[in-house]
């Protein structure tokens, strides 16, 4: 072997060299989804109002605006982690039931009073029937597609269907590749007349539910704080940009001639990457900006049931786009805040009376 003259092979000192150049990137603490759970939560509810905000179709960053309803892709991928810690911690599961249904109800029961109440005016059963379905489960949406607050009827169907798949992954983990099924289905709601025609205007949920199972799928993960290779950031990088990119391309030239769809089951991995991407902002981001968006996590859905339908249409067109969402915010916060002290004190009163 060829030396250097100092008793050295060159082959040694160029390793020497090469591992003191390595820049070695520490391993992916999945913990850490749990971790900034708020934070992400947070995160998730600004791209959200940032996705409601109004913009002109020929605008430049039209495509990336559209893609802030990730926010509702996030929501179900954290709540199904958190779920599966929810599910280890219940002694059953009219417990885990009740618990989700107090953590969700009293608030959306509120807040459809509000909306539904005053579009009201009388009439005879077909109108009584109308209000009662609409306030007690949001009954349009699954009737027909309307999205006034689409994700609460959503979320609470797949906290019904959440249980028995905990079980039966528990019992038999193969059927943690169920997500690839669902994701089979939505294919078939789209392009199979009898089922499009039947369940296909339900495809806001259907393309969703994938990802909130997979959340589910992770939560094991999580909860076990298994940790990824510290070279998977290239992959994940790589993953992100490509879903990221292609996702703003399709939105920005070829907006409303495509299925739905395709753009749904981009943003899998395009959630997952984003989430496990924020966390290494977080881990180095000041306190003060990791509370704040802690803060809006806490008010999550507070916030979601309240900006769209009772701040957004009553900010003037005349304030553009940053203007609009800055304001939104400011006045949504703290109508939040209050809805949230309200259903504190509602839901302390349920639990007391039922004895969770």
């Amino acid at each position: 072997m060829e030396s250097n003259g100092q008793g050295a092979p060159v082959c040694e000192k160029y390793q020497i060299i090469m591992n003191k150049m390595k820049w070695k990137v520490k391993d992916i603490e999945l913990e850490n989804i749990s971790r900034y759970r708020g934070e992400l939560m947070g995160m998730a509810m600004l791209f959200v109002i940032l996705f409601h905000v109004g913009l002109p179709r020929y605008d430049q960053f039209f495509g990336l605006r559209r893609i802030g309803n990730i926010g509702v892709d996030m929501f179900l991928f954290l709540s199904g982690i958190g779920l599966w810690f929810s599910w280890a911690k219940v002694p059953s599961a009219r417990h885990f039931y009740l618990r989700r249904f107090i953590r969700v109800y009293p608030c959306w029961f509120i807040i459809a009073c509000l909306f539904y109440i005053p579009r009201f005016h009388g009439g005879g059963l077909h109108e009584w029937l109308w209000l009662i379905g609409e306030i007690g489960f949001n009954s349009g949406f699954w009737l027909h597609d309307e999205l006034s607050f689409w994700y609460i009827p959503a979320i609470m169907m797949l906290y019904l269907f959440a249980p028995p798949y905990m079980e039966l992954i528990r019992r038999h983990p193969i059927y943690r590749w169920l997500p690839v099924v669902m994701i089979l289905w939505c294919i078939l709601v789209q392009y199979i007349p009898p089922i499009h025609h039947l369940v296909g205007h339900l495809e806001i949920f259907w393309s969703r539910v994938p990802i909130f199972f997979i959340g589910i799928d992770m939560g094991e993960m999580v909860k076990q704080k298994q940790k990824l290779d510290g070279a998977s950031i290239w992959m994940i990088l790589l993953m992100f940009l490509m879903t990221l990119l292609s996702s703003v391309f399709l939105e920005q030239n070829l907006h409303g001639q495509f299925p739905l769809y395709v753009e749904r089951m981009l943003y899998i991995p395009l959630t997952v990457t984003t989430i496990l991407l924020l966390n290494r902002l977080f881990r180095r981001t000041p306190k003060w900006f990791n509370l704040f968006f802690r803060q809006v996590g806490a008010l999550s859905l507070e916030a979601y049931l309240i900006h769209l339908h009772f701040v957004l249409v009553y900010i003037p067109d005349s304030l553009n786009y940053w203007e609009t969402f800055l304001l939104c915010i400011v006045i949504t916060l703290p109508l939040s805040w209050i809805l949230h002290l309200i259903v504190g004190w509602v839901t302390h009163i349920i639990e007391n009376r039922i004895q969770i």
